[in-house]
């Protein structure tokens, strides 16, 4: 089932065109994740093959803004496990939460992240919730795109655990 999955991800997020990057490079290919965390078919088979990926003792599901978001809710859904919704800014008014959802202070919280290329808004938001409380050693992702990013989060103390990465992706499109 992961060589199924893994080509129905790339399959429905792999896309041929012109686009811009972030970078502000021009591409001809594009990997959209959200195309893959809208469809709950592969969403549903994504949570199935995280489940086993959550440590022992993790007390709360933390998603990032904003990908992170769909990927955290069908897995608190599959798993049981609360889920905290992490915002990239703590809000400015109400509650003035960084995290919404499950209470995180003094909790073994694990980050969970759709995509990680350099590590960077997992390390920034990792450094929010230790610094509200939470003990966070672990993160989730469905797609490891750059090993830079784990060696990144590693430096912090956090250890990767990754349903794919990017190389798998495009071996299981190509062998399917």
């Amino acid at each position: 089932m992961t060589l199924l999955l893994a080509k129905q991800i790339y399959d429905t997020a792999h896309l041929n065109g012109t686009f811009t990057l972030r970078s502000g490079q021009v591409s001809s290919e594009y990997f959209d994740k959200y195309l893959f965390e809208a469809d709950p078919d592969v969403l549903r088979m994504i949570a199935k093959q995280l489940e086993p990926l959550i440590p022992s003792g993790i007390e709360v599901l933390a998603g990032l803004e904003m990908g992170g978001i769909p990927v955290v809710t069908a897995l608190s859904l599959q798993s049981g496990v609360p889920a905290a919704f992490v915002r990239k800014k703590a809000k400015e008014y109400g509650t003035c939460k960084l995290a919404e959802g499950a209470n995180i202070a003094g909790k073994r919280v694990c980050v969970v992240e759709d995509v990680i290329t350099t590590g960077g808004q997992v390390i920034i938001s990792t450094q929010e919730l230790r610094e509200a409380g939470a003990i966070v050693e672990d993160v989730i992702c469905v797609i490891e795109r750059n090993p830079d990013g784990r060696r990144k989060l590693e430096e912090i103390g956090v250890r990767v655990h990754a349903l794919f990465t990017m190389e798998q992706l495009l071996n299981a499109r190509r062998e399917g």
